[in-house]
């Protein structure tokens, strides 16, 4: 059987990293999967449900949250290795084949590292930009890039407004920034080690001082 494994959200400076695995058929993957990134929201939404309610298809996601990410004795290439085989592992059988997109600039040697990972006997095959050339893996990346999604609408609901909660978003440097002249630290959901929130916490003590 056929598996393919992507992750969402390694960049974000709020909210976790979700990796999936989509282990099906080639004919119960729904037609028009993509790289999530070139999909509406919507469209994502579509295709995440039709896969989920799919008999034939079988998927997990796994989810890096933030503190394990700020963690000093992790990186995001580790992690990414660690969320993507444990989504695979959930969901392989023995001699599936899979394909991974490759989180790494070496690609064969993160497909050996995600491999040694899983402990199910499975063919491991890596690539950059997996998602734009195999089905399995976009679908991967709808799942992962959906579940992303859902806990950024969860911040929203609970702190209101926080942007996409990427770093170049004003409207997550903005509710970094008020949480933290609110609170005076920063919210569990956001990623301390990012250099976003360096700049914020330290915009935020020059302003105390200035006020001296």
């Amino acid at each position: 059987m056929q598996i393919g494994a992507d992750e969402a959200g390694k960049g974000p400076v709020l909210g976790p990293m979700v990796a999936a695995a989509v282990r099906a058929p080639a004919d119960a993957i729904p037609a028009g999967v993509d790289d999530s990134k070139r999909l509406s929201s919507e469209r994502r939404n579509d295709l995440a449900e039709r896969l989920r309610a799919a008999d034939a298809v079988a998927a997990e996601v796994a989810v890096v949250r933030p503190a394990r990410i700020d963690d000093p004795a992790t990186d995001m290439n580790g992690l990414t290795v660690a969320a993507q085989a444990e989504a695979i592992a959930a969901v392989a059988g023995d001699g599936d084949h899979v394909v991974v997109d490759a989180g790494d600039v070496d690609a064969a040697r993160f497909g050996r590292r995600v491999r040694e990972a899983v402990d199910t006997a499975v063919e491991m095959q890596a690539e950059h930009r997996a998602d734009e050339r195999h089905a399995h893996v976009a679908a991967a990346s709808v799942l992962a890039k959906v579940e992303r999604d859902a806990r950024i609408e969860a911040l929203t609901e609970a702190f209101g407004d926080v942007g996409s909660g990427y770093p170049g978003d004003e409207r997550t440097r903005a509710f970094l920034a008020d949480y933290v002249d609110e609170h005076g630290h920063l919210p569990a959901c956001a990623r301390a080690s990012w250099a976003t929130c360096d700049d914020v916490l330290a915009a935020a003590e020059q302003s105390s001082l200035s006020e001296f």
